[in-house]
């Protein structure tokens, strides 16, 4: 499973982080779009997963994060993936 970033900031008000989710077996991609409460759209065999944060929660709002946005983005990525794979686990 490969987690990929593709797009963040404010849309209608609220903060987002939009994930495309590559590398799933078809049973996966069902099992995540029938189980998961977020906003979920399949494109393919890629699933894209966004993500609505309260202000305080939003992972790039500090002045580091915006500095260090790579960094910041690789980490979201990675827990993201870790999130999907324990997710994955009750399959």
């Amino acid at each position: 499973m490969i987690v990929n970033i593709v797009d963040y900031g404010e849309k209608d008000g609220k903060k987002f982080i939009e994930y495309m989710v590559s590398g799933l077996s078809f049973g996966q991609l069902s099992y995540l779009n029938n189980h998961l409460d977020e906003e979920i759209a399949i494109d393919g065999d890629n699933l894209i997963l966004t993500m609505y944060f309260d202000e305080k929660l939003y992972p790039f709002q500090s002045d580091v994060a915006k500095i260090r946005i790579d960094d910041f983005i690789a980490r979201e990525e990675i827990e993201m993936n870790m999130f999907l794979s324990g997710f994955l686990e009750d399959m």
